[in-house]
């Protein structure tokens, strides 16, 4: 396994490896003995970052969510782990009632909202502390300094290590930390956004937004990261686009309807033969290996899985073969 460091300060950064595993599914779609086999060797490769939320997997049971932080629990305390594995968590997009959702009804990122978030995360993992909390989405009815002074008095008093954020627009997330840096407080120091090899339109409509998903990597959320360096850690979700790289039953959405598409995947396809390995195997490699470091978060739902995940961390592309894949447009 191979690590990097995440945050800057030295009183909360953490080393993680550069692999991280989502259990979103566990608990709902992965039952729990299926979920224990695959922490288990992800565990025993040397992988230290496990991803959860709060409100994992409600979509699936008509809950609120928390069947996955709840598997998390019940796995940390019969394995007896404890600092040496980061879990991450987010909190704000549970839904208040069940049957509903985190578009119309969703727990937000007020004050009050986050502290019940956190206490709920912290009984169904089975922890005093947090190793690493995201805002999961964003909450336009509750003033950005109200959520950034909420984060940093949970740092304060121990019960967060790392902040981070997920699904936000770049500039919100810049007028954010601002607010903090200002303040001398905490601030956001890990992004968890949707990113893989293949490039989305940005301009459709998302859930949330007119403008386009708030969720994806662009350009400028890529040169925001570079200018950052050290400062800000970028973890990349569906890098491997749940399967519609290797699946025919699994079409790439209507954001990859365009002609920059097939040029990639016949790249990623010819090196994939050159390297003797898989085409799942060089995107997570590619992201790994970047200019921009990008630490790949990889689901499994069994061991031979994420075996082939865990294989990617030790391919090494060549020079030729990653500028033959980033000059692709």
């Amino acid at each position: 396994m191979k690590f990097r460091t995440i945050g800057a300060d030295p009183a909360t950064r953490r080393e993680v490896s550069v692999l991280s595993l989502g259990a979103m599914l566990f608990g709902t779609l992965t039952d729990e003995e299926t979920s224990y086999a695959i922490l288990d060797r992800y565990v025993a490769a040397g992988g230290t970052f496990v991803d959860t939320s709060d409100n994992y997997a409600f979509w699936h049971t008509g809950s609120r969510g928390g069947e996955s932080e709840g598997v998390l629990g019940r796995w940390r305390r019969s394995r007896g782990v404890g600092d040496e594995i980061v879990v991450a968590t987010k909190l704000g997009a549970s839904p208040l009632a069940p049957g509903t959702g985190y578009v119309d009804n969703p727990e937000g990122l007020s004050a009050g909202a986050i502290r019940r978030a956190v206490e709920g995360s912290k009984e169904r993992l089975g922890t005093e502390r947090l190793d690493l909390l995201y805002a999961h989405i964003e909450d336009p009815k509750v003033e950005l300094r109200e959520t950034v002074e909420a984060f940093a008095g949970l740092v304060a008093e121990g019960s967060v290590g790392l902040l981070g954020v997920s699904n936000h627009w770049a500039w919100k997330v810049e007028r954010a930390r601002g607010i903090a840096e200002r303040a001398g407080m905490p601030g956001y120091e890990v992004l968890q956004y949707r990113h893989s090899y293949l490039r989305p339109r940005t301009d459709l409509p998302a859930d949330l937004s007119p403008d386009g998903s708030q969720g994806l990597v662009d350009g400028q959320l890529l040169s925001y990261v570079r200018a950052e360096g050290e400062r800000l850690a970028l973890v990349a979700y569906s890098p491997l686009l749940a399967g519609a790289y290797v699946r025919d039953d699994k079409p790439l959405g209507a954001e990859y309807d365009h002609p920059g598409t097939p040029a990639r995947l016949a790249a990623l396809r010819d090196v994939a033969k050159e390297a003797g390995a898989t085409v799942n195997q060089v995107v997570l490699a590619w992201l790994i290996g970047g200019e921009v470091p990008v630490i790949p978060l990889v689901g499994a739902s069994s061991v031979a899985q994420l075996d082939e995940s865990l294989a990617a961390v030790d391919l090494e592309l060549t020079a030729d073969q990653r500028a033959r894949l980033d000059a692709t447009r």
